[in-house]
Formats: structure tokens, C-alpha cells, sequence
């Protein structure tokens, strides 16, 4: 819902601000106050294109503000995160043209493409008349109002479905069949690789256990040095060995421990350490009988090892990478070998799912038809009360059954023969701003309660009619008003007299500038107005009775 529309510098309108709310709410005021100036500033921030002829004299640059109440639009908000412009509740629309042409769009404080703004505007906001947000004038917007009447939403699923699967089916056999172009090629490619890895024979953990038996024999002759003195240090030294110098401090202690009871422990360590030094030295002189330079094993090794990494280089990966690369391409591998049976299952498949789908799509179809007939005579019955006498609609369904789309297989088109006589045209040739209004209120009534879009602007839809009619057009703008957001510009009291709320445009002259402004109306004021409305400059007792007893008529109604 629109709660807020905030314009400065745009047109003859300096600042203003319109709060609103839900039901009906009218614009009324004399010829060229500027209300449909207020329209035409909405489209702007929904996305029309502007240049900078709309920016008042002297001014810099237009600017305007639209508030909008999301809480109970999900579609809105989750269309708000899928683009990362979310915010609390409510969801703000910026628009800035400036001097120099250029022009600015934002939305909850970022900006973004007026694409962007177009998208989400068509979401909030329906605009009836000259205006590019008419949305019945677009035939997506007529097959989701037709789909939102027929209410039938898992058939809608289904449909949906059905072609996500049929899609995935048929792109998955584009790949085969173009693969299949390639298979002799690709299927030797594929054996050479998996033969390379398959004779290379590659073990788990053996890339691990290659290097450090390649580091131990690369360091032989330093290891057996280096062993070979410890084994010296240790224990093979005559006079300085650790396991003699241990001997001799522990002979030293053995007799004195029996003097002074404190050196027992320090000859049990010794004791222990003479122990280890000796399990050492054996340990170190296992190693060397088991170790030596062995140069051709050094080379076994580092020829494995090359032949590893050389294969790895050639898949562009890491040697420790290999093994996973084998399972990949045994499976590629099996799966190319057996690509004529999965081309030939899937395109069994493919034909079932096109079955499948075809025959859903009817069955959308012929909903969609019964749909059509019931909303095109409810909606003639409603034009013929808004002053078209003759006037009919229709909607044309046109099935492809050769067409796949998520929506079904349709095309829909909104017709209408505004007068008596006339052929059936669509929609959008309708000439008339006031008869297009007026068909898109009969439309909007029938489909009331299932249409998605928040807010509707009515302008030009009392244009050409007056008296019963006039009254009957402001009947059914109030009962629309019960299910959505409705804001009308009229010049008709009949229309006025039906509102929930009721705003006063008024165009005042300073010296060389004129400004608008607009004024909330209390019941005194709304029969002022109401009686200016209908008895033009000179306002009697009797215009004032009038007007109120057609106010009291709706309250008490």
C-alpha cells in the first residue's frame, strides 16, 4: 500500500507531501490545479522515462519520494532480497532528475537501474489511464489476472513443473547428441588416459612413502656418518664413551652410598642411564648394519617418482590428485562407452515427460478458456453500468501446443468493442483514456479479490460521463476500495461524494510563480467542495444541501 508520496520541484508543484491510506481516496479540484500532475510524478518514481522539462522554473532538480507498506506483500519483499535491497516493513522509491538530463533512481537508499525501479513498481502499483504502468496492456499482466481468477494455483505448480523437468530432460540430450558428434574422438582420448593412469599404478599413500624413502637414500652416506659417530659418542669410545664415563661415575658412588644414604638414588639413575646408553648404542649399531649406499635404488625411486609428477604436469594438476583423476575418468569413460543406451533412454524419457506436459497444458488451457468466458460477461455486464451501453469484453485464448513455457502453452489477449456495432479489438488500441479507465475498473472489479497488485490510480476514468453513471462509477471505486488501495482523480461529485477520503488540489499564484497544494478534507470542507463540484463559481443553500445528503447517502449506505 502507498502510504506516502513526497514531490518537490517537479512541474508547478514546489513541495508537497501526500499521506494515504487505506479504501478510496479522490482528488478533486478546478481544471488544471495539477491533479493529474500527482499521477504523472507517481509514474515518474515508478520508472517512466523523464527529462528536464518536468523540473519547476529555477529549480535545480526534481525530486520525488514514494512510501510503500509491504507487510503483507511476500511476493515483494522476497523480490526485495533476491536483489539486496531489503528493508523493515516498508520499502521506499527515489526519484531524482536533474537540470542536465540526467536522472537517478533508488530504492530503500541504493541506487539502482530504472529497470529495477519498473519491475518492483509493477508489483505496487497499477495506474488506469494514458499511462505507461497500465499493466492490462500488457499480455503477461492479462494471463496472470486470468490465472489469478481461475484460482488454480497447484494446476499453475504442476505446469510449472512439468517444464522445469521437460527442460532439464531436453538440454541434457542437446549435450548427448552434441557429444555424441565427438564420441569416437573423445572415447580414444578418454581409453589413452585411463590407460596411462592404469599402467602407471599409482598406490594409496605411495606418493608419501616414495619421497621419504627418496630423502633417506639421497642422505645415506650423511646418515651413516652421523649414526656412526652418535654410536661412537654412545658407546664404542674406549676412554670418552657416555656408557664408560657412566660406568666409572657409577663405581665411584656404589661404595659410597653405603656412607651417605642421600647418593642411593643418584646411583639408581646412573644405574638406569648406563641401561639406556647400552640400548642405544644397540639400536644405533642395528641401524648401521641395516643401512648403506644403495645408488640403483635411488634411481628406481627417482624414475617412479619423475614418471609421477610428469603425468600430473600433464593433467595440469597434483601428483596427489591422480587417483581421484583415475575415478572421474573411468566413470567419463563408462559413461561415454554407454552413451547410445542413455541417448536412447533419454530421449524415451523426453517423450514421455513432452507427453506429460502437453496434457497438463490442456487441461490449463481449457480452465483458462471456461475462465475467460466467465470474466468476460461479468466484466461486459459492469461496463455496460460505467456509460458503454454496447460495449463488450472478451479474452481470446490462443493455444500453441508445440509452445513449452512455464505458464502452460497460452497466449492471452484482452478485447473490448467500446460501442455498439463495433468489432472486437485488443485492448490496448482502446483510443479513449476515460474508456480505458473505465474498462480496467470493470475489469479490476470482477477480479478484485485475486489480483495481486496493492495499489490502483484511477485517472481520466469519469472522462465523458456524468449524472447515474457517474454515481455508479464512484459505487464500484468504493467497493474496490474495500479489497485494495484505490486513489481516483475526478472532477465528478458523484464520483467525490463516494470516497473514504477526500483531498483538495488547489493552484495558488505568488507574483510570476504558482505553487500546489493539497488539503486533507473534513465533512464541512468535503461539502464545500462537493458543492463547488456541482454547482460551479456560485455556491447556494441549495448546492450545500445537495452535496451533504450525497455524503449522508454513502455513510448511511
Amino acid at each position: 500500500m502507498l502510504t506516502q508520496l513526497a514531490i518537490r520541484d517537479f512541474a508547478i508543484i514546489d513541495r508537497m507531501e501526500l499521506d494515504l491510506a487505506a479504501g478510496l481516496s479522490v482528488l478533486s479540484g478546478e481544471t488544471g490545479a495539477g491533479k493529474s500532475i500527482l499521477v504523472d510524478a507517481l509514474g515518474l518514481v515508478l520508472g517512466d522515462r523523464a527529462d528536464a522539462d518536468v523540473i519547476r522554473l529555477g529549480a535545480e532538480r526534481a525530486e520525488i519520494d514514494a512510501e510503500f507498506d509491504i507487510g503483507k506483500l511476500p511476493s515483494v519483499r522476497a523480490w526485495l532480497d533476491a536483489h539486496e535491497l531489503t528493508a523493515d516493513g516498508a520499502c521506499i522509491l527515489r526519484r531524482v532528475i536533474g537540470r542536465d538530463g540526467r536522472t537517478r533512481g533508488q530504492i530503500n537508499g541504493r541506487n539502482v537501474p530504472l529497470q529495477l525501479l519498473r519491475e518492483l513498481g509493477e508489483q505496487l502499483v497499477d495506474i488506469h489511464g494514458q499511462h505507461e504502468h497500465q499493466s492490462l496492456l500488457r499480455p503477461a499482466a492479462q494471463l496472470a489476472l486470468l490465472d489469478e481468477y481461475a484460482d488454480q494455483p497447484a494446476l499453475l505448480a504442476k505446469v510449472a513443473g512439468l517444464y522445469r523437468e521437460w527442460k532439464a530432460a531436453h538440454e541434457r540430450l542437446t549435450e548427448l547428441r552434441a557429444a555424441a558428434q565427438h564420441r569416437d574422438t573423445h572415447l580414444e582420448l578418454l581409453s589413452h588416459q585411463v590407460s596411462e593412469l592404469d599402467a602407471l599404478g599409482l598406490q594409496p599413500g605411495e606418493i608419501a612413502a616414495l619421497d621419504e624413502e627418496h630423502r633417506r637414500l639421497a642422505n645415506s652416506g650423511k646418515l651413516m656418518q652421523g649414526a656412526q659417530t652418535a654410536l661412537d659418542a654412545v658407546y664404542e669410545s674406549e676412554e670418552s664413551s657416555a656408557h664408560q664415563l657412566t660406568h666409572q661415575a657409577l663405581a665411584a658412588l656404589s661404595a659410597l652410598g653405603e656412607l651417605d644414604g642421600r647418593l642411593k638414588p643418584v646411583g639408581d639413575l646412573l644405574n638406569n642411564a648406563e641401561i639406556q646408553l647400552a640400548e642405544a648404542g644397540e639400536a644405533l649399531r642395528r641401524y648401521l648394519a641395516n643401512t648403506d649406499l644403495d645408488p640403483q635404488r635411488l634411481e628406481q625411486v627417482e624414475n617412479r617418482l619423475g614418471a609421477i609428477h610428469d603425468l600430473a604436469r600433464k593433467h595440469h594438476l597434483e601428483p596427489e590428485e591422480l587417483p581421484a583423476l583415475m575415478d572421474k575418468l573411468r566413470i567419463e569413460l563408462h559413461a561415454v562407452e554407454n552413451a547410445e543406451i542413455a541417448l536412447q533412454e533419454l530421449e524415451h524419457e523426453l517423450a514421455r515427460l513432452r507427453d506429460v506436459y502437453r496434457e497438463s497444458a490442456r487441461q490449463l488451457s481449457r480452465e483458462r478458456v471456461q475462465t475467460a468466458v466467465r470474466l468476460g460477461t461479468k466484466t461486459t455486464a459492469i461496463m455496460r453500468e460505467l456509460g458503454m451501453p454496447g460495449g463488450r469484453f472478451a479474452i481470446e485464448v490462443n493455444t500453441d501446443a508445440e509452445r513449452f513455457s512455464p505458464l502452460g502453452s497460452d497466449t492471452v489477449e484482452f478485447q473490448v468493442s467500446a460501442n455498439p456495432g463495433q468489432p472486437l479489438k485488443p485492448l490496448a488500441r482502446v483510443a479513449s483514456g476515460g474508456e480505458l479507465s473505465r474498462i480496467a475498473l470493470a475489469i479490476q472489479v470482477v477480479a478484485a479479490r485475486s489480483s495481486a497488485v496493492p495499489c490502483m490510480i484511477f485517472d481520466e476514468v469519469d472522462a465523458g460521463i456524468g449524472g447515474g453513471v457517474a454515481e455508479i462509477v464512484g459505487r464500484y471505486l468504493r467497493n474496490l476500495g474495500a479489497h485494495r488501495q484505490v486513489l481516483c482523480v475526478t472532477h465528478l461529485p458523484q464520483v467525490a461524494s463516494q470516497a473514504h477520503r477526500h483531498f483538495r488540489v488547489l493552484k495558488q499564484s505568488h507574483g510570476q510563480t504558482t505553487s500546489v497544494r493539497i488539503d486533507l478534507l473534513d465533512r464541512k470542507s468535503r461539502v464545500e467542495e462537493l458543492a463547488r463540484m456541482l454547482g460551479g463559481v456560485e455556491i447556494t443553500a441549495t448546492t450545500r444541501k445537495h452535496a451533504s445528503e450525497m455524503i449522508a447517502r454513502v455513510d448511511n449506505s
